[in-house]
């Protein structure tokens, strides 16, 4: 590198210039702002990549077993020495964020031996405005949108753990029934969420999975198989986000990019990409 630059592990005396660098560039990271916010002190350490004249120039947030780098768009950094004795005691399973900063830290992890097990790559969507929801507000004339209680545990549930197994859980690992069922309860209990019903079933999700300072990020969106194509995620997804944009904020999202179905009903609400994210598990 050109510049001289140096990771240090965050003090409390640095959090005021973290949470501003973060604020800064919130749009492109909602999820490693929220994360930020609700880390725990004592088993997620946040590293800082310091200038030659000490300004703050990216971040590496560790979010229980996840690594996110934000680098704002930095095409180059130092080896973080520190990641060698990190993995000693501490297992990461998986690295998230924009593209290219994952895969500065894909190659760092490649020359500490770390294997590679699936890589997944989405499009970061972004909206801030009430969305167009013309042509959205149709569906099956006795489909109900309600928040879900805890006494819907057992059929969310079922929802939540087809959506991991379909969407989430990579190739090679152990699905847990147990651990999805206490998330989705977590949610129902704490965060926003939204449920279709008809004739009287529970038959698809939507959710905020992610908190930062003026952004929700929605997650979980799944229609069941047998109930898709008839308009039921199309009006769920318009009704949800237009009830978190109307509370004063801005929304995010990730989709695949292979679920051409999902990226046209995003663009028609009105989101827009902000860029490539990708996800590498190890």
């Amino acid at each position: 590198m050109n510049e001289y630059f140096s990771w240090r592990k965050m003090k409390n005396r640095d959090i005021p210039a973290v949470e501003t660098l973060l604020r800064s560039v919130e749009d492109g990271y909602v999820s490693a702002c929220g994360r930020f916010l609700i880390r725990d002190p004592s088993m997620d350490p946040v590293w800082m990549l310091r200038g030659k004249n000490g300004e703050l120039a990216g971040l590496l947030i560790n979010s229980r077993s996840t690594l996110i780098p934000v680098l704002n768009g930095r095409k180059e950094i130092p080896m973080p020495k520190f990641l060698r004795l990190f993995f000693l005691w501490k297992k990461v399973h998986s690295v998230q964020g924009f593209s290219k900063e994952v895969q500065l830290i894909e190659d760092v992890m490649e020359k500490m031996g770390k294997e590679i097990k699936d890589i997944f790559d989405f499009d970061l969507m972004s909206l801030n405005k009430l969305p167009s929801v013309s042509g959205f507000l149709s569906g099956p004339s006795n489909l109900v949108l309600r928040v879900p209680r805890l006494t819907d545990l057992d059929e969310i549930a079922l929802l939540q753990a087809a959506y991991e197994q379909e969407e989430v859980i990579p190739n090679g690992s152990v699905f847990s029934p147990a651990a999805s069922r206490i998330n989705i309860a977590k949610i129902i209990s704490g965060a926003q969420i939204l449920a279709a019903e008809l004739n009287g079933r529970l038959v698809g999700k939507i959710n905020v999975n992610a908190v930062s300072f003026s952004k929700y990020q929605v997650g979980g969106v799944y229609v069941h198989p047998d109930f898709r194509g008839l308009g039921i995620a199309r009006r769920m997804a318009a009704e949800f986000v237009t009830s978190l944009i109307s509370q004063g904020r801005g929304v995010t999202l990730y989709v695949k990019k292979t679920n051409l179905a999902a990226c046209r009903l995003y663009a028609g609400l009105g989101f827009t990409v902000k860029g490539n994210y990708r996800i590498t598990y190890y």
